[in-house]
């Protein structure tokens, strides 16, 4: 047990240092086991469930877009990189004071010399909603889509704008 169990707790401590969920998802893994152990199979429940990985949770958010939300005076400036999407596969849509934005792409490898043929297919999709800091009208909202850039501006309501006050 020396050896295989040193090279066991080294491999958990690279791994922990690579995840920053590591040590998180093993906190929960052992919460799970000692909720079996008080609620064994005796009590007439099931008490197998299902947490989700943050590893898996953690890697998501590298599939949705960088925004960046501008707060100026008479309006908002939302900023999206959607690289690859397509404007056609692009939707921009506001609720109140929040914008979604959803996206999607579809690419399609084909591949054929002789006997050999390969077809692939790789898809995916984003929604992305989020609080704007004013209300805003949206239907004034206006946009721009360039090199994998979405730049849309939608101007805030009057009761909302900014106002000076000059100082005496």
């Amino acid at each position: 047990m020396g050896k295989k169990s040193a090279k066991k707790k080294r491999l958990r401590a690279i791994k922990a240092k690579s995840d920053p969920f590591a040590a998180m998802e093993k906190g929960f893994r052992d919460l799970e086991k000692r909720l079996e152990d008080v609620f064994s199979d005796n009590w007439g429940i099931s008490s197998r469930w299902e947490l989700p990985e943050l590893s898996r949770l953690y890697k998501m958010k590298l599939t949705t877009p960088r925004v960046d939300i501008v707060d100026r005076d008479d309006d908002i400036m939302v900023r999206a990189d959607v690289p690859g999407v397509n404007r056609e596969n692009l939707d921009v849509s506001f609720t109140d004071n929040t914008i979604t934005i959803k996206g999607s792409t579809r690419t399609e490898k084909k591949e054929e010399k002789g006997d050999y043929y390969r077809n692939e297919t790789m898809k995916g999709s984003f929604t992305r909603t989020m609080y704007l800091p004013s209300d805003v009208d949206g239907s004034k909202a206006s946009s721009t889509f360039k090199d994998g850039v979405l730049e849309v501006v939608v101007p805030k309501l009057e009761k909302a704008r900014r106002i000076k006050v000059k100082l005496s």
